[in-house]
């Protein structure tokens, strides 16, 4: 696999999202300049178009007076008044027949100008003038040669009036519409220039924005895209070369965040798999072993014992020789517990079962650790109902569960004494809470019990699900009425839901059942020989039906409830003391004692439950069913 630091600069998603964001921002930032910039030419043009016309009209208003008397020196004047203006190039006077009669330039005077000229065209199209012209058309720009200024030149008609017929010059016939027209030139010389200007300022403007939009888009695309992505690849990393204890620190709030969050969250799960895993191989090992302990150890034990006690007996007169064989009777017994341990854990024998007095079994278990319950001066208080039914169950190992949580509390009471109470109830429970789904299967028949994801001790329900794209597996809790659900995808409550068998991807959803509360999809697992399981699959409420248990009602159980006033279990560990070899005792224990404890109360159809707290104690629940 390719570390971060080998994927080629190029390469990296940063840079590519930066470089598309970055390109975006050209194209929207120079059809935006482009635009701006046209408007802002147009916009001048039209003001110098507008400056024009309003300059010709005071031309043609100030010679108007000067025409109708025919005094053309007055009329030079004026005009050459006027050109001296920096920004007028030109001002001409033109009659009909294309000649020029005033100018500020005075070696034009006299010429004439070609008719079928670009400049001339619109007013002689047909080999006459028009009467009326548009504005718009009276303008043009052009260059005098390709290197010169441009100039914008407008054209304003000088229309034949009464008063120019009835003059006494009466150089006019009435029947001429246009006498002539008014040619100005004026300059663009400062208004290129300017436009030059704005598009240099928008040019540079462009570049800025450009550059800063990337350094900006750059470093956050760094700090919330790039350097999340080069955490979560190291992490894979240091997954896939078997560091399970590396987590992603701070992983924020974004998706990138969650994605952190779920990383983590997958190697702590992970983390716990590869301990089940460890566990399930000691478990299978442990199998192997106790059958050869039972033959290849017990005996050679039993021997041992027999002897080193008839020697006991023998060395009464030898205090030297009796402290040596009390430590090998002593520890031979010992073993012998150890032994038996490993064969009631390993062995998981069916119960024998028949009708038993709970407060009965209780009392003979006290009766082995009364000597025990002495020597740690320990108050042992019998809360009993003595009205209690008896129950169908395998005395001997129910038995040995009150003998291991009696003991436990024991030692969890310490040298200093404590008290120790043992109380026992007839109750009446729903099955909600209480059944355990211990089988279930897919319509082909295919297992969804998952030995290696628990919860609450319990082996999970392990569907395939589909949600909004996202596709992966949940683990239903097994306990029939609680929902503590663990989601191995992103997922958000919603009906767009699909659950199938995740062997042969076959859907559980019952296509003609809809959640009578929030209306949403049902899913249907088979519990063999015990009907179906219903439940709400989008999970918005927390709707279940086994119509096989709910037809049978409440039912009653013995509850029994021994509590210590010890040193308490640590939260950390609540959810592993019924886990096979977890101890809190050190060389003390095994490990092995609830973990039996737990195998024996299942395989009797009950709950073992238990609440503590650091300093206060400790309460172990037992409910056992009547039958």
């Amino acid at each position: 696999m390719k570390g971060f630091n080998e994927i080629g600069f190029y390469r990296r998603i940063g840079l590519k999202l930066t470089i598309a964001v970055s390109i975006t921002a050209i194209i929207i930032i120079g059809v935006y300049s482009y635009f701006n910039i046209k408007s802002q030419r147009d916009v001048m043009l039209a003001e110098v178009e507008r400056h024009a016309n309003q300059l010709s009209e005071t031309v043609k208003n100030s010679t108007r007076y000067g025409m109708l008397l025919n005094q053309r020196d007055h009329i030079h004047e004026i005009i050459n008044t006027i050109g001296k203006d920096p920004a007028i190039y030109d001002v001409r006077v033109l009659n009909k027949e294309g000649e020029i009669i005033y100018s500020t330039k005075e070696d034009e005077i006299g010429n004439m100008l070609d008719k079928k000229a670009e400049s001339c065209y619109a007013c002689h199209a047909e080999n006459k003038p028009l009467e009326k012209l548009p504005i718009k058309d009276r303008t043009r720009i052009y260059r005098l040669n390709p290197d010169s200024t441009r100039l914008m030149g407008i054209i304003n008609p000088i229309y034949n009036e009464k008063s120019c017929w009835e003059a006494e010059c009466h150089a006019h016939p009435q029947y001429a519409a246009v006498l002539g027209v008014l040619d100005v030139s004026i300059s663009l010389a400062d208004v290129d220039k300017q436009i030059t200007n704005n598009q240099i300022q928008e040019l540079l403007f462009a570049i800025i924005s450009i550059t800063a939009f990337g350094i900006i888009i750059g470093y956050f695309v760094k700090r919330w895209v790039d350097k999340p992505v080069r955490e979560l690849v190291k992490a894979t990393n240091e997954v896939a070369l078997g560091n399970l204890n590396y987590l992603i620190k701070e992983p924020g709030t974004d998706e990138l965040g969650y994605l952190g969050e779920s990383f983590n969250n997958m190697i702590k799960k992970l983390e716990d798999t590869q301990h089940q895993l460890v566990q399930s191989d000691k478990m299978a090992s442990l199998g192997r072993l106790a059958a050869g302990v039972a033959h290849e150890i017990n005996n050679p034990l039993t021997g041992v014992l027999t002897y080193s006690s008839y020697l006991l007996k023998r060395a009464k007169e030898n205090p030297q020789l009796q402290e040596d064989l009390n430590v090998i009777v002593r520890e031979t017994m010992r073993s012998r517990e150890i032994v038996k341990g490993l064969l009631d854990f390993a062995r998981q024998s069916t119960p024998k079962k028949t009708m038993i007095d709970v407060n009965e079994i209780i009392n003979r278990a006290i009766a082995v650790v009364n000597n025990q319950l002495k020597f740690g001066k320990i108050n042992l208080v019998k809360k009993f109902d003595t009205n209690l039914p008896k129950i169908t169950a395998d005395a001997n190992q129910i038995q040995q569960v009150f003998l291991n949580l009696i003991l436990n509390a024991i030692d969890a009471s310490g040298t200093n004494g404590g008290v120790i109470t043992i109380g026992t109830s007839l109750i009446t429970l729903s099955p909600k809470g209480i059944k355990h789904i211990k089988k279930c299967v897919c319509p082909k028949n295919h297992s969804l019990i998952n030995n290696e994801y628990k919860i609450g001790g319990n082996s999970s329900i392990r569907l395939k699900i589909k949600s909004n794209g996202n596709q992966g597996f949940v683990h239903l809790d097994p306990i029939y009425g609680n929902h503590r659900h663990f989601f191995g995808i992103a997922f958000e409550k919603n009906p767009n839901v699909m659950l199938n068998c995740p062997v042969c991807d076959l859907s559980l959803i019952d296509k003609n059942a809809k959640c009578p509360e929030c209306g949403g999809p049902v899913y249907k697992i088979q519990i063999p020989n015990q009907g179906f399981v219903e439940g709400c699959a989008s999970f918005k409420d927390n709707w279940q039906k086994w119509e096989f248990v709910d037809g049978g009602g409440e039912k009653k159980y013995v509850e029994i409830q021994i509590a210590d006033n010890g040193c308490g279990i640590p939260p950390e560990n609540l959810n592993k003391i019924f886990e096979p070899f977890f101890s809190t005792k050190g060389q003390r224990g095994t490990g092995l004692g609830l973990s039996v404890v737990w195998g024996i109360i299942d395989n009797h159809n009950g709950t073992i439950n238990v609440q503590s707290e650091i300093g206060n104690g400790t309460t172990f629940s037992i409910k056992l069913p009547l039958a």
